[in-house]
C-alpha cells in the first residue's frame, strides 16, 4: 500500500499533474503517511505547499504544520526555510503554526533547553510525527560536534532533552565520542579541524599606476 502510494505520487510530480488541485487529497494522505512511517519526501511536500499557494481555498493548517515539522527533522538542511516561504505570512500567526515557528526559532538559535521545555508543554504538537524527538537529538549532536571539544555529561543530557544516562551513552557511542571518568564527554579535538590556508595577494603595477600618478 505504502509503496503503491509512493509510486503514484512520484508519477504525479513528474508531469503537469503536480499543479492539479484535484490531486491534493492524494498528496495530503502521502504527507500523513510520511508522519506515520518516519519517511520524508521534500519534493512532494513542497508541491503541496505550492498548490496551497495557487489554491488558497484548499489550505489545510494541519497539513502545512506536518510539513513544517517534517522539515525540522532534516535540520541542519534548509528545508524548513523553503517550506516556510511557501506559506502565506497571514497564516504564520495562526495556531498551531505559530507554535511550530517558535520551535524552529529555538532550534535555529540552538536554544535546546528551551526547546525541550516547550515540547513538554505541548506534547500533542509532534505526537503524530514518528521519530521526531530523535531527529532533533541528531541535530543537537551535530551542533555539539561542531562546537565542543569536551562537554559535561550532565550538560549533554540536558541538551538531548533530559533523557536517561543510558540514552545519552547510546548517543555518545553512536558518534564515537568518549565518556571520561571526570564526568565530561570528549567530543573531538577541534584543533584538528582547523585547516590553514595560504593567501597570496597579487598586485600588478598597472592596477596601482593610476593611484601613483594622482599622488605625485
Amino acid at each position: 500500500m505504502a509503496e503503491a502510494m509512493r509510486a503514484n505520487v512520484a508519477a504525479l510530480l513528474k508531469g503537469i499533474d503536480r499543479y492539479n488541485p484535484e490531486n491534493l487529497a492524494t498528496l495530503e494522505k502521502y504527507i500523513a503517511m510520511q508522519a506515520q512511517e518516519g519517511t520524508y519526501d521534500l519534493e512532494a511536500n513542497l508541491a503541496v505547499l505550492k498548490l496551497y499557494q495557487f489554491n488558497p481555498m484548499h489550505f489545510q493548517t494541519t497539513v502545512a504544520c506536518q510539513i513544517l515539522l517534517k522539515a525540522l527533522t532534516n535540520l541542519p538542511h534548509t528545508d524548513f526555510t523553503l517550506c516556510k516561504c511557501l506559506i502565506d505570512a497571514s497564516k504564520h500567526d495562526e495556531e498551531p503554526t505559530v507554535q511550530v515557528l517558535h520551535l524552529a526559532e529555538l532550534l535555529e538559535t540552538c536554544q535546546f533547553r528551551e526547546f525541550w521545555e516547550t515540547m513538554r508543554n505541548s506534547p500533542d504538537l509532534t505526537a503524530n510525527i514518528k521519530g521526531f524527538d530523535d531527529s532533533i537529538r541528531k541535530f543537537v549532536c551535530h551542533v555539539v560536534a561542531a562546537t565542543y571539544q569536551t562537554i559535561p555529561f550532565e550538560s549533554l543530557k540536558v541538551l538531548l532533552g533530559g533523557v536517561t544516562d543510558d540514552a545519552v551513552q547510546q548517543w555518545v557511542n553512536k558518534y564515537g565520542w568518549k565518556a571520561e571518568n571526570d564526568g565530561n564527554v570528549f567530543v573531538v579535538n577541534q584543533e584538528e579541524n582547523i585547516k590553514t590556508k595560504n593567501i597570496t595577494e597579487k598586485i600588478t603595477f598597472d592596477s596601482v599606476a593610476g593611484i601613483m600618478a594622482t599622488n605625485r
